[in-house]
């Protein structure tokens, strides 16, 4: 079996459901063993995702980077990046936010950049846009953000059962797949 860690934060709800779906994804390929840990938990003990094949970053978009919580995991692997414990492990990543561009580039190439100075090998979103024509960002659209280095999704307000939309998690769950099924090819 191939470990992938789906390392994320969630501020008010909507990146850990897009979490979730990330993991639901991954977990559907024949051969991964997938597991959700808050970044909260992993800032603790980030030696524990060592022995992944796959980590799977997920954060929401503050200001045009990524939360106070997750960015805490991530100087919390100092120690793992000097002994370069993570090389050539596969890295992905996905982000939400209040707007539709909200600016969750900025917040994909952060995570891009932090696993690049760990050695690792970023995979991203491979799925086109699906927006019906003459309605761009449609919600029931994969990939409706059009964002290609990582998942993003996009959430109007607290009510966790409308948002994110249907196309956005199904994005997620696309991309999770599509990880673990590299996850499987390349380690």
């Amino acid at each position: 079996m191939k470990k992938i860690a789906v390392v994320y934060h969630s501020g008010f709800g909507h990146t850990e459901v897009q979490a979730r779906h990330v993991h639901e994804g991954a977990q559907s390929v024949d051969g991964i063993l997938a597991c959700l840990i808050r970044a909260e938990d992993a800032a603790q003990e980030p030696e524990k995702l060592n022995d992944m094949d796959a980590i799977i970053f997920g954060s929401p978009t503050y200001l045009g980077a990524v939360s106070a919580p997750f960015k805490a995991f991530m100087d919390a692997t100092t120690g793992i990046w000097s002994q370069q414990q993570w090389k050539d492990k596969i890295a992905a990543g996905f982000t939400n936010s209040h707007s539709l561009a909200g600016d969750k580039l900025s917040t994909l190439i952060q995570m891009a950049v932090f696993g690049a100075q760990h050695g690792m090998i970023w995979v991203g979103q491979a799925e086109m846009n699906t927006s019906p024509e003459g309605q761009p960002g449609h919600k029931e659209a994969v990939n409706r953000v059009g964002t290609m280095l990582g998942a993003s999704a996009q959430s109007d307000n607290a009510d966790l059962s409308v948002t994110p939309s249907g196309g956005d998690l199904k994005s997620a769950e696309l991309f999770g797949a599509r990880v673990a099924q590299i996850t499987m090819r390349m380690r």
